[in-house]
């Protein structure tokens, strides 16, 4: 059936579809040019009408039709019965045909490899969504909207780097995924073992502590877009393993870190989708700069009309989440209550951005005291569409006020809170040398695409999510 004997090694293009495109778009209808190229790819469509026969090449930037005739394609009915999937290399003049459709003519073609499976054909694509997860790489085929999400995350990536890079100065570093305790947020890992070392190490929850090592080894403003690792469940917007983008900036507090991300967001949003007036999950969502500041008590308030505060009782408090169903442990303070009451009843009611503001300390190990009120800290967390995007403050610098925050958390630790922090020695070590002022934030970088691609799952934006086994 091929066109040359065995399979060859390499397949000289000198065009892709979009050149082609790009070069021959206002082509008139049945017109053929002299212009010979040399193009390569999956065929996704066939049709044959006797003596001719219709192809749908795809390559990565995008599909053009195929003309094959038996006058001038050789091997004609071999080519007719090529399959849905097979990888092809065309050489022809480019034309129109008689209804204006751009086309490649085939005068010469080669079999480059050949799809041994059935391909989905293009009307119906892969509709089972595990299918689709587990089987990315025909996925991307034929599912155009799946194709284009993934190219918009490549972008917002590369265009989140130049902007940090060029237009505020910050460097990219790169820091361990290996860590010798976890650190950096309040969650579970996973554990490995080092051989070599005959040592447990885990992956990393956050890249946080690290990052600030380097603030205070004299570098002013660092990111990095890290893949972290949590060892929690599943859902629509989690994921075990997923990008986070952190970034610290020295002689700043939460207030400049607020401005820088709701000017990356509306940045990206222009570039990305042309507006910020976007469309999410069938509603209108305004992306654009200034957003909301609000606290917790105020949005309880908004929602629930509980005037509550850090003054509030205990037994005031646990009586207010009995009434909204919160649950809640013994050892949950006040400020705690108030932030489960605030998740349970305002979080996902908050839907144009919002920067929910000064947290507990009870709840905010890493964040700096508040100027004003020393119960709460500079925290902030971005909430849009009813979700968190990122969590910043002013970072906690003071190694003393640090220590008594870690040593706070190991003890719920060894009560049998495993997503608690444990006392980082080397980091404490770090700030005694001393940290200047700093502002750090964290955004999931994931869940910024499926704003940014109106997707609502997590594992639409993710190229190989994490799945339960295969069935036998």
């Amino acid at each position: 059936m091929a066109s040359s004997p065995g399979i060859p090694y390499t397949y000289d293009r000198t065009h892709s579809t979009a050149d082609v495109r790009a070069a021959h778009g206002d082509l008139e209808a049945a017109q053929e040019t002299t212009h010979v190229v040399r193009i390569a790819g999956r065929l996704m469509l066939r049709r044959v009408q006797g003596k001719l026969c219709f192809g749908s090449l795809a390559d990565s930037s995008g599909r053009i039709q195929l003309f094959a005739n038996a006058a001038h394609t050789p091997l004609f009915d071999d080519f007719c019965s090529l399959a849905l999937g097979d990888w092809i290399g065309v050489e022809g003049i480019v034309m129109t045909t008689r209804k204006g459709e751009l086309s490649v003519r085939v005068d010469s073609w080669v079999v480059l490899a050949r799809a041994e499976r059935s391909f989905p054909d293009k009307w119906h694509g892969l509709s089972d969504p595990d299918t689709r997860y587990r089987q990315r790489y025909v996925d991307l085929w034929v599912t155009e909207e799946s194709r284009a999400t993934f190219q918009a995350r490549s972008r917002i990536m590369s265009l989140t780097r130049r902007w940090l890079e060029e237009e505020h100065g910050y460097m990219e570093v790169e820091t361990p995924v290996f860590h010798p305790i976890p650190g950096g947020a309040l969650a579970r890992p996973f554990i490995t073992h080092h051989n070599a070392l005959d040592n447990d190490m885990y992956l990393r929850i956050a890249p946080e502590l690290y990052l600030k090592r380097l603030i205070a080894g004299g570098f002013e403003r660092v990111f990095e877009i890290a893949r972290v690792f949590r060892n929690e469940g599943l859902s629509p917007r989690h994921n075990p393993e997923f990008t986070m983008l952190e970034l610290y900036q020295a002689y700043a507090d939460y207030h400049d870190i607020m401005k820088l991300t709701e000017d990356l967001v509306e940045y990206l949003a222009l570039q990305i989708c042309g507006t910020t007036q976007v469309i999410y999950n069938d509603k209108p969502l305004n992306l654009s700069a200034p957003w909301r500041r609000a606290t917790m008590t105020d949005l309880i308030k908004e929602f629930t009309g509980l005037d509550v505060s850090l003054d509030t009782s205990l037994e005031e408090m646990r009586a207010h989440c009995d009434d909204h169903g919160v649950p809640y442990k013994p050892t949950h303070g006040v400020g705690k209550l108030i932030l489960e009451l605030y998740e349970k009843t305002g979080e996902h009611n908050l839907w144009d951005p919002v920067f929910v503001i000064d947290y507990p300390v009870e709840v905010s190990p890493l964040s700096r005291e508040h100027r004003d009120d020393d119960r709460l800290t500079e925290r902030f967390e971005g909430i849009i569409a009813g979700r968190e995007l990122c969590n910043a403050f002013s970072e906690l610098v003071d190694p003393i006020e640090q220590r008594k925050r870690f040593e706070a958390q190991a003890a719920e630790n060894a009560a049998g809170d495993d997503e608690a922090m444990v006392v980082d020695e080397d980091y404490l070590r770090c700030q005694e040398y001393g940290m200047p002022p700093t502002g750090g934030l964290g955004i999931g970088m994931d869940r910024l695409v499926m704003l940014l691609t109106n997707t609502t799952t997590i594992r639409d934006v993710v190229l190989f999510p994490t799945l339960r086994p295969e069935p036998a």
